[in-house]
């Protein structure tokens, strides 16, 4: 992710954050049964997807001390 990219997560909302976890979680689901199948060409996009989970959880927590 991009610094610019970075600081579009901060600005975000725990709504937003919640829903935009569920879509990755949705899309990391379905990129590993689609390895598991042979359909996924590029086993990098699992690993990213992980990443942008993360951040977002981390991003969750400090909102969430925040308050």
């Amino acid at each position: 992710m991009k610094k610019k990219e970075i600081k579009q997560l901060r600005e975000k909302t725990l709504h937003e954050f919640q829903r935009e976890l569920l879509d990755n979680q949705e899309r990391l689901r379905s990129l590993k049964f689609d390895l598991y199948s042979g359909k996924v060409k590029n086993v990098k996009s699992i690993h990213e997807t992980k990443r942008i989970i993360a951040r977002i959880l981390t991003f969750m927590k400090e909102l969430s001390k925040s308050k």
